[in-house]
């Protein structure tokens, strides 16, 4: 993943973490994500170091300014010459030519950036245009380059056309037919996951797993190697039993699509009422597509007065159990659930 403001921290990568994703998905092992400045010397010794994978993908550098080096020493680590793609420069210009107009810019402005973009290594394969920059498809000895956009809905836009390309299809063919499988828990340390899964046998013998706390779960990876099934099956099962009450889920959905179509399931609508995480459980309820039709609304009650008055808690029960209790807990969903209209109450 290339860009200096990367390196520096000016901004998140989420490029990596999606093509790695899509990695797995087409069972694929990812072995590294390399994030790597636009210095010339850092952008080829990090291209040396990838090309001796079955593939690399590359994203970022590809614009028309100074600093965008990708294809230039992708050329270069691959011993390919650079030569421009007559058709490809063509779009590109057309492109161009509607953004200046769309900026009232001149555009003599943009003839520079155009041809650039358009120079691609010999032998590679445009995969088109999302914006101004093409995706590119290189067979460089041996390792399948995949070059796209830095900006994250352009790179996605392309990347189904990568996957259509004869070079990849050729790695991808080679993949070994790998079962991936999520366990996801919830309410239990990683620790006890990580003694769940020893007592279970451990990983190996064809059974990889690693164990991830993300946004408050503990979510296990198991991928299985064609032939270990059976063992993966009696270690996904023993975990399962082991912690039993902490799990929810074999699928990749969040916690708040699960809760939604439970809902939905039963006809119930939902109520919130939050105090120390400050709307948090809400912002996830309604980060939802389509959550309205379940969820009515949520209240922030962080100060007692607010509880009192606009939850119902009784202040008996806030000067004998205090704040955060079960009781003062209780009483707010109570609260909320009458307030709000509606059949299930949640507090934090």
């Amino acid at each position: 993943m290339t860009g200096s403001e990367l390196v520096r921290g000016e901004r998140n990568d989420r490029n990596g973490p999606f093509l790695a994703a899509e990695a797995v998905r087409l069972g694929l092992e990812p072995e590294r994500i390399t994030i790597v400045s636009d210095r010339p010397e850092d952008l080829e010794q990090a291209f040396r170091q990838g090309f001796d994978a079955d593939l690399c993908l590359i994203s970022g550098g590809l614009g028309p300014t100074h600093d965008d080096r990708t294809i230039e020493l992708v050329a270069r680590v691959a011993g390919r010459a650079l030569a421009v793609d007559e058709a490809l420069e063509r779009d590109i210009d057309s492109v161009s030519r509607m953004i200046a107009d769309r900026l009232g810019r001149p555009y003599a402005d943009f003839t520079t950036g155009v041809r650039k973009q358009a120079t691609l290594p010999e032998g590679a394969l445009s995969l088109g245009l999302a914006g101004t920059a093409p995706g590119v498809v290189l067979d460089a000895n041996g390792c399948v380059v995949v070059v796209l956009p830095g900006p994250p809905p352009e790179l996605r836009r392309l990347w189904p056309r990568a996957l259509e390309t004869e070079p990849v299809r050729r790695v991808l063919e080679r993949a070994p037919a790998r079962e991936h499988r999520i366990l996801r828990f919830f309410g239990t340390p990683e620790s006890a996951v990580a003694e769940a899964l020893a007592d279970a046998g451990g990983d190996g013998n064809g059974v990889e797993v690693t164990i991830c706390a993300r946004d408050f779960e503990i979510n296990v990876d198991v991928v299985v190697e064609p032939g270990s099934e059976e063992r993966a099956t009696a270690l996904v099962g023993f975990m399962r039993e082991r912690l039993g009450k902490h799990f929810f889920s074999e699928s990749d959905r969040t916690i708040a699509e699960i809760v939604l179509d439970l809902c939905r399931a039963g006809r119930l609508t939902l109520a919130t009422a939050e105090s120390c995480t400050g709307g948090m459980v809400a912002a996830r309820l309604t980060a939802v597509p389509g959550a309205s039709d379940v969820f009515r609304g949520s209240v922030i009650a962080y100060a007692n007065a607010v509880k009192a008055s606009e939850l119902g808690v009784a202040q008996d029960v806030l000067d004998r159990h205090g704040a955060v209790s079960a009781e003062t807990a209780a009483a707010m969903a109570h609260g909320v659930r009458v307030r709000l209209g509606a059949d299930v109450g949640v507090a934090v």
